[in-house]
C-alpha cells in the first residue's frame, strides 16, 4: 500500500464530513418590490373621426379631339407640362381652309353684286309700274323682278353663312387649352392625317386634367350616413375634413365637403361622397390613393392613458392599476380612438386610479409594487426619470 497516495484522499473526505455538519447560509430577506411607474388618466377634449379609403380625381378632364379633319401641321407643348386656358396645343394644316375661306368670301361678292343689279332692277320696275300713263312694265314682270330680289338676298345670307363656317373651321385648325391643368402625352406625332368633326371616332389628340383645387372621392356606409344626418342635417356640404396621403405621418392636410350624392348604391349599401382640397404645389394627382377623417360627432371630454399601457388578453383589453395598498389590479377598460400617443378609455377608469404606465413586464395581478407616480403628461416616461416641473 503506498501511504504518499492515501494521506490526501484521508485528509479530502475528513474536510467534507466537517462541512456536512455545518449549516446553511440563511436569506438576508425577501425580494423587493418592482419599481413602476403610475400615473392618473389625464382628462382631454377629444372627437371621435370616422376614416375612409378614396382616390383623387380631378375637378375637369378634358380629351382634346381635332373638330376638323386634317394633317397635324404643328405641337406647341411638351408632354407633361402644365398649361393654361387659351393656351395654342396643336395646330392643323391651314392651307386648305385658307383657300375655303376665299372662295367663300369670293362667292359672298359674288352673290352680292347680283343682290345690287336685282335691287336697283326692282326700284326701276317700281317707277315704271307707278306712272300711271305709261305701260312699259306689267304688273307680273313686276312681280319677277321682286322675286329675283328676294333670291339675290337669300343668296347673300346663304354665302355670309358659307363664310363664317369656312372663318369657323380656320380657328378649328388652331386646338387650344379649354382648362388650366397639367396636359398628358401627345397621341398623335406632326405629319398624321387626324379626323375631326363629331363622327363615331374623332382622333384624341391628348388629355388634360385640371389639378388646383382637386377633389378626393370616396363611399359612407349607412350607419354613418344617418348619424351625419341627425348631427348635421341633409347638408354636408362645407364639413371639414382631414387627409391623409400613404407616406404622411398624420392626417396633415385640411379640406371640406363638396357633395354628397342623392342615391345610396342598393348593392353595396353606400353613398359617394366628395371632399375638396387646395393643389397648388400639384402634390395631389388624380387616381392617386389616400386616408380621409370625418369628424363623427361633437366635442367631448373624456379620460386618456397613454397606448403603452394598454394589455391585451385575448379580445379583451386591460390596464394595471396601484391600489391604496400598493397591490396590482388587473382592469379591464373599454378604448376609444387613438389621440396622438394616448388612447381614449371610454369605460373601467376613474379620473382617481393610478395606471401603470412603465414596467409592465415586472408585474402581475395581486403583487405588491413600489409606485413612482408622474403626471399625465410625464407618463411613459422611464422608471426613475424625473418628473416635469409643476406648473
Amino acid at each position: 500500500m503506498n501511504v504518499a497516495r492515501s494521506v490526501p484522499a484521508i485528509l479530502a473526505c475528513a474536510l467534507a464530513l466537517s462541512a456536512c455538519g455545518q449549516p446553511a447560509p440563511q436569506q438576508s430577506g425577501p425580494p423587493p418590490a418592482p419599481q413602476v411607474t403610475v400615473a392618473s388618466p389625464a382628462t382631454r377634449t377629444v372627437t371621435d373621426h370616422d376614416e375612409y379609403v378614396g382616390r383623387f380625381v380631378a375637378i375637369d378632364e378634358v380629351n382634346l379631339r381635332a373638330r376638323v379633319s386634317g394633317y397635324l401641321d404643328k405641337i406647341h407643348f411638351t408632354d407633361g407640362q402644365m398649361v393654361k386656358e387659351g393656351d395654342l396645343l396643336f395646330t392643323i394644316d391651314q392651307r386648305p381652309f385658307k383657300i375655303a375661306l376665299d372662295q367663300a368670301k369670293a362667292n359672298l361678292s359674288q352673290t352680292k353684286a347680283v343682290m345690287d343689279f336685282t335691287k336697283a332692277d326692282l326700284e326701276r320696275a317700281r317707277t315704271l309700274l307707278e306712272d300711271k300713263n305709261s305701260n312699259a312694265i306689267s304688273k307680273q314682270a313686276f312681280e319677277q323682278r321682286t322675286q329675283a330680289e328676294r333670291t339675290a338676298a337669300a343668296n347673300v345670307q346663304s354665302q355670309e353663312a358659307a363664310v363664317r363656317t369656312a372663318e369657323l373651321d380656320l380657328n378649328f385648325t388652331e386646338i387650344r387649352a379649354p382648362v388650366s391643368g397639367r396636359i398628358g402625352d401627345r397621341r398623335v406625332s406632326v405629319g398624321n392625317y387626324v379626323t375631326g368633326g363629331t363622327g363615331a371616332s374623332p382622333t384624341l389628340l391628348a388629355v388634360i386634367v385640371s389639378t388646383d383645387p382637386i377633389r378626393f372621392e370616396f363611399s359612407i356606409d349607412e350607419a354613418s350616413l344617418l348619424r351625419y344626418t341627425r348631427r348635421m342635417g341633409t347638408e354636408i356640404k362645407g364639413a371639414p375634413v382631414e387627409l391623409k396621403l400613404i407616406d404622411d405621418k398624420g392626417f396633415t392636410h385640411k379640406g371640406e365637403m363638396d357633395f354628397l350624392n342623392n342615391v345610396v348604391d342598393r348593392e353595396t349599401g353606400t353613398i359617394r361622397g366628395r371632399a375638396v382640397f387646395a393643389n397648388k404645389d400639384g402634390l395631389f394627382r388624380p387616381g392617386m390613393f389616400a386616408r380621409l377623417r370625418l369628424d363623427a360627432g361633437a366635442p367631448y371630454q373624456t379620460l386618456v392613458v397613454p397606448e403603452v399601457a394598454i394589455g391585451s388578453e385575448q379580445v379583451k383589453k386591460f390596464v394595471f392599476v396601484v391600489g391604496s395598498d400598493n397591490k396590482v389590479q388587473q382592469r379591464f377598460v373599454e378604448l376609444g380612438p387613438l389621440v396622438g400617443p394616448d388612447r381614449v378609455i371610454r369605460d373601467g377608469l376613474a379620473p382617481t386610479d393610478k395606471v401603470v404606465v412603465n414596467g409592465l413586464m415586472r408585474v402581475r395581478p395581486g403583487v405588491t409594487v413600489a409606485p413612482q407616480e408622474v403626471k399625465a403628461a410625464d407618463a411613459g416616461a422611464p422608471a426613475g426619470a424625473a418628473p416635469a416641473a409643476a406648473k
